[in-house]
């Protein structure tokens, strides 16, 4: 069946002029499948959204091309209406093919501001939908909502009619992190609650807070265990005297079989923790054996074992869109931090087969990577995809959530598996932190002059070339990119090396000015641990963990909190246990020597040692300058010298390139 990208994609023959002007008013054209579709058709895509930094690219990019005589088909890209083309530089629109695409023309029989407000990944299904339904005249908001419910999302609202299906519902919708949009929640939330069903529920917040919805459950389970083991009506009257924070029913149907087949995930995969019971008895060969804490080498032992079976399983295909490599990384984070735990006691047999699963990840996510990282920094900031996207999402959240003042955390190097360490840590310390936590993408090389950069300047680090080489450009970057903002000079601060304690003295100085909104922090000590670490992963967690039970980060938390800062920390890479492969002998001469990358200026250079290291990658510079050419170390390697282990980052692995993103918040 035809998709909605094939009439779009009709209109780009190649060669035809080589330069077209889209009016994309939508943003159609950034859907990651279009933009690799684009790309096999010999097209290169900018969008049109800085008219400086776009004028710096196209001199510099691709009329020096013209000029050599190359043809290069170049798309520009102008998110308005087609009227608004006119806007362009008088220069483009003498050269230029005039293109415009629209939602109207694909989804005629739609409401529009419904259809707009979902993710253009989602429109496959709904294309499908709507062509074999055969859909005629205009619907409204509310059919169009309905429709899109149930062709989208697989929820028929008229079908969730007890506990037991409105569980199961919200079980899928979390688990599986539906991104429904804020328009169709006010649209579900408003059948669920017709007729005054469900009005012991708090479903406003469990339909759209993830985090909520899971405290809710924790909350929830030991009452249902009490129940499970029958334990005495004394005890019960113990459990009913407790104090549930988040109101609704008690005692959830945790054992009917919709609901069942999602709590062995739940705790495997962290987002429920095991309780203690009083009659470990009777409930250590149920099946809820799972949230139940029996022994805790036994239960780690388990939990890893479980996980392990589900990551096997869950591998993202060569297809796979980029979301389903965000939503495998939380998991795998979880499985490497269990492998490397202090109360890890596993098998050689069971070790093995980690490794085995390992270099199967590792094997899917570079091919992955090869066919389809370049398509992401085109994609939009909402939600966002790359670090890059970050201070646009913090802008985009202040007007939404009318947040006065924003605070980032860029935790330096902290991968995913050593933040499941922290969180652990943190929740420990804190029992009010709330954690919404998903995953973005690093820039390759995952470098902390290319990656965290791009954190704090919003763009690309092609727009960047001429402060790509240095670590010291942040704070001026943070400053330019909120300014373009509209913010004043003296509502945006930036601090960097914030490690300790008494580094805290140096945050409250900014907190307590009156006029500060939007705050940058680079916390290094995760970096300074892992370039002196020499025992490994496993040291490097322990000392990750060792590091956050010293409170400051929880300090930290709670000093922006206090100061009602919305807070959100992430990484600008991450970190692996990499094999010396030896040095190559023109390192002297690379630009930047990292352990598991080197780079060039010069592509003669890189040839030849890239003739050395066979193996090694030579990364194409999307959304890098052009002479900024990347040597990557292979598989689990390092340019060190051979028999020597090292902790770093530079390469392609899920651990250095997919970070956390984390919405830190205090629970009701």
């Amino acid at each position: 069946m035809a998709s909605w990208r094939d009439a779009i994609l009709r209109e780009f023959t190649p060669q035809l002029s080589r330069l077209t002007l889209v009016a994309d008013p939508d943003g159609l054209l950034l859907e990651e499948g279009m933009l690799k579709g684009i790309e096999e058709r010999g097209f290169e895509l900018i969008p049109y959204e800085d008219p400086i930094a776009f004028r710096y690219a196209y001199e510099s990019r691709y009329r020096a091309r013209w000029d050599r005589g190359e043809m290069t088909d170049l798309v520009v890209v102008l998110r308005a209406a087609t009227e608004d083309l006119r806007a362009l530089p008088y220069d483009l629109l003498q050269a230029g093919r005039q293109l415009s695409f629209s939602l109207g023309d694909l989804f005629p029989s739609l409401s529009l501001r419904i259809v707009g407000a979902l993710d253009r990944s989602d429109m496959d299904a709904l294309y499908e939908a709507q062509s074999r339904d055969r859909l005629t005249g205009r619907m409204g908001d509310n059919r169009t909502s309905s429709f899109v419910l149930r062709h989208v999302f697989n929820v028929d609202p008229d079908t969730i009619r007890d506990d037991v299906s409105l569980l199961r519902f919200l079980l899928e919708r979390h688990h599986k992190r539906l991104r429904i949009p804020e328009v169709l929640e006010d649209h579900l939330f408003s059948k669920l609650t017709e007729g005054g069903r469900f009005r012991e529920w708090p479903l406003d917040l469990l339909v759209r807070d993830r985090e909520a919805f899971f405290a809710f459950l924790q909350e929830r389970w030991p009452v249902f265990l009490d129940r499970l083991a029958g334990v005495k009506q004394a005890m019960r009257d113990v459990t009913a005297s407790r104090k549930l924070v988040l109101p609704g029913p008690r005692d959830l149907p945790f054992e009917h079989n919709d609901v069942r087949v999602y709590v062995d995930s739940l705790f495997l995969e962290g987002l429920l923790e095991p309780v203690a019971h009083g009659d470990v008895s009777a409930l250590a060969h149920s099946w809820a054996v799972a949230g139940v804490r029996v022994d805790t080498r036994e239960d780690q032992q388990r939990r890893w074992l479980g996980l392990l079976e589900a990551v096997e399983q869950d591998i993202p295909e060569p297809e796979a869109r980029h979301r389903a490599w965000q939503k495998f990384a939380l998991k795998w984070g979880r499985l490497v931090a269990l492998r490397y735990s202090a109360e890890a006691e596993y098998t050689v047999e069971q070790l093995a087969r980690f490794a085995g699963l390992r270099d199967r990840v590792d094997e899917a996510f570079l091919g992955w990577a090869q066919e389809r990282f370049h398509t992401l920094h085109n994609q939009p900031p909402l939600p966002p995809v790359m670090v890059h996207h970050v201070p646009r999402w913090l802008a985009g959240h202040m007007e939404r959530s009318r947040q006065e003042k924003v605070a980032l955390l860029v935790v330096d190097g902290l991968s995913l598996d050593q933040w499941a360490v922290v969180k652990g840590v943190l929740q420990r310390q804190d029992a009010s932190l709330r954690l919404e936590e998903d995953a973005i993408f690093a820039w390759i090389p995952t470098l902390t002059n290319v990656s965290r950069q791009a954190c704090f300047d919003g763009r690309p680090p092609r727009y960047f070339a001429n402060s790509i080489s240095r670590t010291d450009n942040d704070g001026r970057a943070w400053q330019r990119f909120w300014e373009d903002e509209g913010l004043a000079g003296d509502a945006v601060g930036y601090e960097r090396g914030i490690n300790e304690e008494h580094d805290l003295q140096r945050v409250e100085r900014y907190v307590d000015h009156p006029r500060i909104r939007a705050f940058g922090l680079v916390v290094g000590k995760v970096d300074r641990i892992m370039h002196g670490m020499q025992l490994g992963s496993a040291g490097m967690h322990g000392q990750v963990r060792q590091w956050a039970e010293q409170g400051m980060l929880v300090s930290l938390l709670n000093l922006l909190l206090k100061r009602e800062f919305a807070v959100f920390l992430t990484a600008d890479h991450g970190n692996i246990e990499g094999a010396g492969c030896g040095h190559p002998k023109e390192g002297a001469t690379a630009d930047v020597r990292g352990e598991r990358a080197r780079v060039f200026s010069d592509a003669g250079l890189r040839v030849r040692v890239h003739e050395r290291f066979p193996e090694a990658i030579a990364w194409e510079p999307a959304g890098l300058p052009e002479e900024y050419l990347p040597l990557l170390a292979p598989k689990r390697k390092a340019f060190v010298r051979e028999g020597t282990t090292v902790v770093g980052h530079g390469g392609i692995t899920v651990e250095e390139v997919i970070v956390p993103l984390v919405k830190i918040k205090r629970r009701p």
